[in-house]
């Protein structure tokens, strides 16, 4: 049966990065996060999706050996690939969509 998500804005988790697992298609979850706090730094070892739907989230990665940063808003996507080192820092509370394999590290 067909689902509408309607509290996004106010989704909040009991922990930063606590997340509501939304639907898997064909091996991807696909996961409604909340957080007020950074992660941690990351090396994907699948692909990912971080859709930004709600605040600001400063997205730092490494590339050719140096730390980039771009500051991500509602409706921007950063998209990871395998090996791309990342962490994101919201700035106050964000929603974000997150799709990837699922139990992706």
């Amino acid at each position: 049966m067909p689902q509408v998500i309607t509290d996004v804005g106010s989704f909040r988790a009991r922990r930063a990065w606590g997340a509501r697992d939304l639907i898997d298609i064909d091996g991807a979850s696909v996961r409604l996060h909340w957080t007020d706090r950074p992660y941690i730094w990351q090396i994907n070892d699948g692909a990912e999706a971080f859709i930004v739907l709600d605040g600001e989230v400063d997205m730092h990665f490494r590339q050719d050996g140096r730390e980039e940063c771009v500051r991500l808003k509602p409706s921007n996507i950063f998209l990871a690939f395998v090996g791309d080192e990342h962490v994101a820092h919201p700035l106050g509370e964000a929603r974000i969509l997150v799709v990837e394999r699922k139990g992706s590290v």
